[in-house]
């Protein structure tokens, strides 16, 4: 099944008016039918039209003719999000963090989840505490935790966009929730997880860390300019001696002409597997056909003290 731009955005529409409208009742999704609504969102990623202009009919005349079936869909996801918020502060910082969320939301599809979960559990790994740091609506969260794999895990998952939170959170209202970047993180929580789990952001994206930013090891200072970078080494610094972080993410990790990060990374931890997924894996997920690899670590050593 091939991607569908028009049937993803109306699926991200449905999911966000339900968002909404259990927001102003204060409850999560209590039957089947909403929690797959919900679970139907797969953000914005491979729906840039959402950046450009939508407020009126005269805006059509910018977009592409490629665009064009998008345009009243994005009019219509605009008014639905104003309507719901309770000024137009509120309705300016959910756009904008939409529209942030454009470059980084590639969705993973949950076969690729369940595999990567089953063969940790086989191999006799043990949760008991687990870090999602870039959760979406919580695919991860979801093939984690079921039943023949790791239950009752204690669980705190990080989601930067606000509406996809206010989903994750209605879909997973038993788990600890952040609707913040991973960076945010509360120092009490290093060497703290089992395992770390994600489809992690990618991009030349900086990220406001002060004490990496000021960090006497290079490594540490060069993460904050790429977010993909900066994610493996605070998963290091959140998972115990002997932890596992397993992230996927673009080929850009291993392939990047600098190499101060990686070596960190060797240094840090043992490479237990490095797979380069097809390049279609998200092809039907999120539209993209950007080549993806699965990483797994073991850390090994703490973080020198700075």
């Amino acid at each position: 099944m091939s991607y569908n731009r028009l049937q993803t955005m109306r699926d991200n529409i449905n999911a966000i008016r339900l968002v909404l409208r259990l927001d102003v009742e204060h409850r999560n999704a209590e039957n089947a039918l909403e929690r797959e609504i919900l679970r139907k969102y797969a953000g914005f990623g491979g729906l840039k039209c959402i950046l450009q202009d939508a407020n009126e009919l005269a805006d059509a005349a910018n977009w592409s003719k490629s665009d064009i079936e998008l345009f009243a869909p994005t009019v219509e996801l605009r008014r639905l999000i104003h309507d719901y918020s309770k000024d137009d502060r509120e309705f300016a910082a959910y756009m904008d963090s939409l529209k942030a969320s454009v470059l980084t939301a590639f969705y993973t599809p949950a076969p690729v989840i369940d595999a990567l979960a089953t063969s940790l559990r086989e191999r006799g790994v043990k949760i008991k505490k687990f870090l999602e740091p870039s959760a979406g609506q919580g695919a991860f969260i979801d093939s984690f935790l079921k039943n023949e794999n790791y239950p009752g895990a204690e669980t705190l998952v990080f989601e930067k966009d606000l509406l996809t939170g206010k989903i994750l959170s209605a879909l997973h209202p038993s788990i600890s929730t952040e609707i913040k970047g991973f960076e945010r993180i509360d120092p009490e929580f290093e060497s703290y997880f089992d395992v770390a789990a994600s489809n992690i952001p990618f991009g030349d994206f900086a990220v406001a860390d002060p004490r990496y930013a000021t960090s006497k090891e290079i490594a540490y200072r060069q993460s904050t300019k790429a977010i993909h970078n900066y994610f493996f080494l605070k998963a290091l610094d959140s998972v115990h001696e002997g932890g596992i972080v397993a992230f996927i993410t673009s080929q850009g990790v291993m392939n990047a002409a600098s190499p101060f990060v990686r070596m960190e990374l060797m240094r840090r931890s043992d490479l237990v597997g490095a797979v380069r997924l097809p390049n279609n894996t998200f092809s039907d997920n999120a539209g993209t056909d950007t080549g993806s690899d699965l990483y797994i670590l073991i850390e090994k050593c703490a973080r020198d003290s700075n």
